[in-house]
């Protein structure tokens, strides 16, 4: 039992419909009927925006509903958000079906909490009601609990770990972008130490002074900011076309992603801590500057030396900082990378797929879903470049959903719920697949109603429930081992990822289509030549042997994988870090350029008694080199070292890598040696 919880206004989830009643639910739904709801999309594209649609029939599955309203335009239920139709609840009257069984647990509630009522108090009530669902119903509800979850976590729940890694990358770059400035303003007061000693000996004032360089700092900000602003619009658009549809489906709110003024004013704000920021690094000199040594040619030695050891340890801070941000972008990349990679259990080159619906009132026995998924498969596996065709009520990478309990016929039983996927496939559906076969046989297309009950279990199932036993032969049925449930197990086939990328493999078991079909199932097709060019062609075939179902959902195996939301929250999160972690590295590298630069004109004098006195140039190299190379190894070792406890708070987001990966962390700390290395011999030259 699962209830969603929201605390929006009424109002805003009102219908167009007058005859409402007053909590907003339409009257036609009250009563019952078969009743639906339209989309304002749905009312726009489907019925041209009419105004007089409440009150028509619409037949949806070939079942007639009565329009009884248009939801507003700003609405949006986000885990149902690619639905158009909203239609009362009508539990289905077939006994084979969810609707009949108490076992079956297929839905989710919406409620809202009453003034005053925490989700906490909720969850609790929930609980209990669940304790005594279980204590008068111990076959279906034994141990299946209750939970309320806020709608605003099932909604933002996937994309919140993503979110706060890329707010955290935000703030590390915003803070290496304010050392690096401040340490390059700092070479530019030292550089200007002449002009404010003339403009001191002239009268200014500190305070005056500490006004022109608040001002700078304030027009350099400023500058940046309108320029990061008009970056930020042009990159948020491109982000927003890089989202896959079926990600808007289901996160439709990304779509929205785009700057407000409120937006606008936070970065406003931050432009000014770091305009202050800026500005205080050359202010915090003023009291230690002296109009003598700023006049003099050779004064100011001992002040410059210090300055310059500041200088060294913001850009070890830099360094420090863009460490972290390398590895975190090197750890998501390579997550992306096993995650892409990781063991489906089949070959999903060259397949193709595709959603079919049956409607019930066209196809109400099991009969005729048996004949339509037949000369569906015919139809299919005849079109040009198609090897094979087969059938699935549900698609692999669908997710660990839809599963049932089992029981093993003559092994020790005590009530509990042995939960497993379920999945009923046609024959040749494991050969469409590629999957690999571990004993047994597959099934045959003959296997339908008339024929014995059979099954096959992938290796996880076999593997919990008939370790060190040879499941091939023995049988297996529901918890109350009904006649009609009880299986022989005639195959044992290798573990096919049924779950998301990162899931765990669960046990599964496959049913025969033929003995269970249902109105909603997949085709998956196996071609000779690329997926792409057969995708067009699918839904006109289907439809050429069955004009009255619907087709949806045409998409590539492999896209399922790229395009998953799994792959496409680490996806994302991989390129915009690493997009943070370029700029920190640029940052950086010009952070240290500028102080070995400064260092370098500071120590000019030094450096030409040097050579007089005999010194090679490469020995001049190793001293500036030398220099540069402190405040290098102290980023690297302390960036490392932060690298690894910030790994560790992203865990959620890492796949198959450790926080502490070796490779990674020594490639990082290669890539910034050479870079210092490469920023400090041009000003050595």
């Amino acid at each position: 039992m699962r209830i969603h919880t929201y605390s929006s206004s009424p109002s805003a989830r009102r219908t167009r419909r007058s005859s409402s009643l007053p909590n907003g639910i339409p009257a036609a739904f009250a009563a019952f009927g078969r009743s639906v709801l339209l989309t304002y999309p749905a009312w726009g594209s489907r019925f041209n925006g009419r105004q007089e649609v409440v009150g028509e029939t619409v037949v949806l599955s070939g079942v007639s509903y009565t329009i009884v309203g248009v939801l507003p335009s700003d609405f949006q239920f986000a885990p149902r958000a690619g639905a158009e139709f909203w239609t009362t609840l009508h539990p289905s009257q077939d006994p084979k079906s969810c609707d009949a069984r108490r076992s079956c647990h297929g839905l989710e509630g919406v409620a809202r909490l009453k003034d005053g009522v925490s989700v906490e108090t909720a969850r609790a009530e929930i609980e209990a009601i669940a304790k005594n669902l279980e204590r008068e119903y111990p076959d279906s509800n034994r141990g299946q609990g209750g939970s309320v979850l806020p709608l605003s976590e099932v909604i933002v729940g996937d994309v919140r770990p993503v979110l706060l890694l890329l707010l955290a990358g935000a703030g590390l770059l915003l803070l290496i972008a304010c050392v690096n400035v401040s340490s390059l303003l700092l070479v530019r007061s030292e550089a200007r130490k002449r002009e404010i000693a003339v403009r001191s000996a002239l009268g200014a004032s500190a305070g005056r002074l500490s006004r022109q360089f608040s001002t700078e700092g304030a027009v350099l900000v400023s500058l940046g900011c309108v320029m990061g602003v008009a970056a930020a619009r042009v990159a948020m658009r491109l982000l927003t076309g890089l989202i896959p549809e079926n990600i808007l489906d289901r996160m439709p709110y990304l779509a929205g992603f785009g700057l407000n003024w409120r937006v606008v004013a936070f970065a406003a704000g931050v432009s000014l801590l770091a305009a202050a920021l800026f500005s205080l690094t050359p202010i915090l000199r003023l009291p230690h500057f002296r109009i003598r040594d700023g006049l003099s040619e050779s004064g100011g030695r001992t002040a410059g030396t210090v300055w310059r050891r500041l200088g060294a340890h913001l850009v070890g801070v830099e360094l420090a900082l863009a460490v972290v941000l390398l590895v975190a972008a090197a750890l998501l990349g390579k997550s992306l990378y096993h995650l892409l990679r990781v063991d489906l259990g089949f070959a999903a080159d060259h397949l193709a797929t595709i959603q079919v619906v049956a409607p019930a009132s066209s196809y109400p026995n099991d009969e005729q879903l048996v004949r339509l998924g037949r000369n569906v498969v015919t139809r299919l596996a005849a079109l040009p470049g198609v090897e094979s065709a087969a059938i699935a009520n549900r698609l692999p990478l669908s997710g660990n959903g839809y599963t049932t309990w089992i029981r093993i016929v003559g092994h020790p039983y005590a009530g509990e719920h042995n939960e497993v996927n379920l999945r009923e496939v046609s024959a040749g559906y494991f050969q469409t697949l590629r999957a690999t076969l571990i004993r047994g046989r597959w099934f045959r297309d003959e296997e339908d109603a008339s024929k014995p009950s059979v099954v096959i279990i992938n290796r996880a199932l076999a593997r919990k429930y008939f370790f060190g036993e040879d499941p091939i032969g023995k049988r297996m049925g529901d918890t109350s081992l009904s006649p009609q449930s009880i299986a022989e197990i005639v195959g044992i086939v290798d573990d096919v990822r049924e779950g998301n990328l990162d899931s765990e493999i669960v046990p599964a078991a496959y049913y025969p289509f033929n003995q269970g079909p249902g109105n909603f199932f997949a085709v998956v097709v196996r071609t000779s030549r690329a997926e792409e060019a057969v995708l067009p062609t699918l839904a006109a075939a289907i439809h050429a042997t069955a004009s009255d179902v619907g087709t949806a959902g045409e998409q590539t195996m492999a896209a399922r994988a790229n395009e998953s939301p799994t792959a496409y929250l680490r996806r994302s999160a991989a390129w915009l870090v690493g997009g943070f972690a370029m700029v920190a590295l640029l940052l950086a590298v010009v952070g240290l350029y500028g102080v070995v630069a400064y260092s370098v004109r500071q120590r000019t004098r030094e450096i030409g008694v040097r050579m007089a006195l005999g010194a090679q140039r490469g020995s001049v190299y190793r001293l500036i080199l030398k220099e540069a190379g402190m405040p290098t190894t102290v980023g690297i070792v302390v960036g490392l070292a932060c690298s690894v406890a910030a790994a560790a708070l992203m865990r959620g987001l890492l796949f198959n890598v450790s926080s502490w990966d070796v490779q990674t962390l020594a490639a990082v700390a290669a890539v910034l040696a050479l870079s210092a290395l490469v920023a400090s011999y041009f000003p050595a030259r």
